[in-house]
């Protein structure tokens, strides 16, 4: 089991518990799979599996069968993405690629459970999958020729629609990245033989929810890279993340963003609601504000918000920036907002 401290370098002040973290587990492929469609993916039958299986030697009539580095369209609803086609090469029972590679499936907003089956007769592999905005899935997972294994993963896709009236207000730079279009994507780095990809809808997973910063949002760019676009790879296949953090956030613009409003209409008994804020409530000032002021209201109306649906706030204090003092140990650079938040967690525990 790996602990949230591993790789969160920062004080949660509420604990969750241990037995969500797991690295993931080998699986051997199942060959009983249920029905997929060529058809536009966003009418797909609730809980209905999509099996898509590479190789120029496969013959399977029951799922898609991709014997070509086929290009991604709107009329089919899957294929290599983002002018990524030609990195892939297909091979007998699998694909492998010269550079990285995007597969997309267009599907409805929801959270999907993803299984990829890897593998190659010939060499050896080392892949990376990453999912949407650069969502770690699997990190360099290594395997011997001649080995063959299926690795599983949730992956939230999501929309900006809360109802029929109202939207997520998405900033300029957000409005082309992954994360808001119509389609899962997996990124595929490294030594790569893919030999299946199976997507699955799933509406019993416990999901985790992120509020926060640039130090929380899937960032979408190299080098820039967060807390919670990592975070996924810890987690077991019964856990999806929906990130909804975005750079430049404090607690009152994500509110005001309607991207609390979006997360309470989903959140549910059992789910949990992550926030972590302070690096741009700093830059507001005036009369009310501080870390004594709207940010500790502010903080305890998600937290109240999230405890009225049955599902669990854990509260974050903010990611130090990376200022040190000579000696070579970080430097304090978020005044009273880290204690301020702890008192909230104090008062929320004592209730």
């Amino acid at each position: 089991m790996v602990k949230i401290s591993t790789f969160l370098s920062m004080v949660i002040c509420l604990a969750m518990p241990s037995q969500f973290f797991a690295m993931h587990s080998k699986t051997t492929l199942n060959n009983s799979v249920c029905s997929s469609s060529e058809n536009k993916n966003k009418d797909a039958v609730k809980n209905e599996s999509q099996l898509f299986v590479f190789g120029t030697a496969i013959k399977d009539k029951k799922n898609a069968l991709i014997n070509n580095a086929l290009i991604y369209s709107e009329a089919k609803g899957y294929g290599f993405d983002f002018n990524s086609a030609s990195n892939v090469k297909i091979n007998s029972n699998s694909f492998s690629v010269s550079k990285p590679a995007y597969f997309s499936v267009a599907v409805p907003e929801g959270n999907y459970q993803v299984e990829v089956t890897m593998g190659s007769a010939e060499k050896d592999s080392k892949v990376t999958i990453k999912a949407e905005s650069r969502r770690l899935m699997l990190n360099q997972f290594a395997m011997e020729k001649g080995q063959k294994t299926t690795q599983t993963f949730n992956v939230n896709v999501r929309s900006t629609k809360i109802d029929d009236q109202t939207n997520i207000s998405l900033k300029d730079r957000e409005k082309e990245i992954l994360n808001w279009d119509n389609k899962l994507t997996l990124e595929f780095l490294g030594e790569v033989s893919i030999q299946s990809i199976k997507i699955t809808k799933k509406d019993d997973l416990t999901v985790v929810y992120l509020a926060g910063d640039s130090t929380v949002t899937d960032q979408d760019v190299e080098p820039w890279a967060s807390w919670g676009q990592f975070i996924t790879n810890y987690f077991d296949s019964n856990i999806v993340v929906a990130n909804y953090a975005y750079s430049g956030s404090s607690l009152s613009s994500f509110k005001g963003a309607n991207r609390l409003k979006k997360i309470l209409s989903e959140i549910k008994k059992g789910d949990y609601l992550f926030v972590e804020f302070g690096h741009n409530d700093e830059k507001i000032k005036g009369e009310g504000n501080g870390a004594w002021g709207s940010y500790s209201t502010l903080l305890t109306e998600f937290v109240n918000s999230a405890k009225e649906k049955g599902a669990i706030p854990v509260l974050v204090t903010p990611t130090q920036r990376r200022f040190f003092n000579e000696n070579g140990t970080l430097k304090e650079t978020h005044g009273d907002f880290p204690a301020a938040m702890r008192d909230v967690a104090k008062k929320i525990i004592s209730l």
